[in-house]
């Protein structure tokens, strides 16, 4: 995910403690949906969804921040 921040992330994950939580949330999240959606977890496709949708959010919220960071350090 976002191949071109792969320092800022490092760096951010280190520094930001929301950040961190969001990176380690998002990929909670998408172990789970790939279980899932293997049919080693137990899901309906509305949960899939869901899930999905809250890992795009989390997924938007962590570019916002990196976009941000990206131009401070500018």
């Amino acid at each position: 995910m976002f191949p071109e921040y792969r320092d800022l992330i490092h760096t951010l994950k280190l520094e930001d403690n929301h950040f961190a939580r969001l990176f380690e949330k998002h990929h909670v999240l998408d172990h789970q949906i790939r279980r899932m959606e293997a049919g080693q977890e137990p899901a309906t496709h509305e949960r899939i969804e869901t899930l999905k949708k809250e890992k795009l959010l989390i997924k938007d919220e962590l570019y916002v921040i990196l976009k941000k960071a990206d131009a401070e350090a500018a």
